[in-house]
């Protein structure tokens, strides 16, 4: 990487260096690079579960469904938004909730900007590594970045959860913030499939908060058509997967085919 990021203890917040196969700070905290490549820097004490995040199941559905290319016009309107609003000299780029790393490595590639990869789920890392060496992985958690204030210059949330106060705290002066949230009609064929009602619903992003500046805002939508093994691995790695009846599952998995409609907002934000 040309840009190095700039890392911080997860524990007690001081600055990480490396010394030999690890990441130490100035209290002695240590955390090891592992064979594969990425750093473990979620402690004990910021996870909710053993095992949190993805599973390696959902995580395996999601990159194959991800790798079949059916989501590829969301990478490229990410892509094209990121392409249009980064600052000059932007640094590095922290891709928050980056899974097994799909929308990482084609940013990384396609923008030729240093990347970070940052997962809560260290199943997802670690399938992440297999997809470039050049990226820096990292499982972590976004309420707690391992990220020094003011070091990075964008931030992308592909899907999930935008916290607005810890990128802020990230992203340098002018930096900006990628963000795909689902919009009202995404995936309404498929939910008519998984639930007995689909009730209409407005879906927005959330308003930026005052560090903010709202950039652009756009709705896209485009229908995909997928095989019935492209659709198992698309409920496979949705929360949609968790409340399928039984009945309703065996009807999915005797649909040979299905068009579904990709509904969903890409917005960019800037700090102020």
């Amino acid at each position: 990487m040309k840009n190095q990021p700039s890392l911080i203890c997860p524990v007690c917040r001081e600055e990480l260096v490396r010394n030999n196969k690890s990441l130490v700070c100035s209290n002695n905290h240590s955390f090891d690079i592992a064979r594969q490549g990425y750093v473990n820097l979620l402690p004990v004490q910021q996870k909710h579960s053993l095992s949190p995040g993805d599973t390696k199941e959902m995580l395996l559905s999601r990159r194959e469904f991800l790798d079949g290319g059916s989501y590829s016009p969301v990478c490229d309107s990410v892509i094209k938004a990121l392409s249009e609003y980064l600052p000059e000299n932007p640094g590095v780029l922290v891709d928050v909730g980056c899974g097994e790393g799909y929308y990482t490595e084609k940013i990384h590639n396609s923008l030729d900007i240093d990347c970070v990869g940052i997962d809560i789920s260290k199943d997802g890392i670690k399938m992440a590594c297999s997809r470039s060496c050049d990226i820096l992985w990292l499982v972590a958690t976004a309420s707690h970045l391992p990220i020094k204030n003011e070091s990075v210059g964008a931030v992308v949330a592909m899907f999930s959860i935008l916290m607005q106060e810890e990128y802020a705290r990230v992203l340098k002066k002018g930096g900006i913030v990628a963000e795909v949230t689902v919009g009202s009609s995404h995936l309404t064929e498929l939910k008519s499939i998984i639930y007995d009602e689909v009730y209409p619903q407005h879906k927005h992003p959330e308003e930026p908060k005052k560090m903010f500046e709202e950039l652009s805002c756009r709705e896209l939508n485009f229908k995909t058509e997928l095989d019935n093994k492209s659709l198992r691995a698309l409920l496979m790695m949705t929360p949609h997967f968790w409340r399928i009846k039984e009945e309703r599952r065996k009807m999915l998995e005797s649909t040979p085919r299905l068009t579904v409609t990709a509904d969903y907002y890409v917005r960019v934000l800037r700090k102020l």
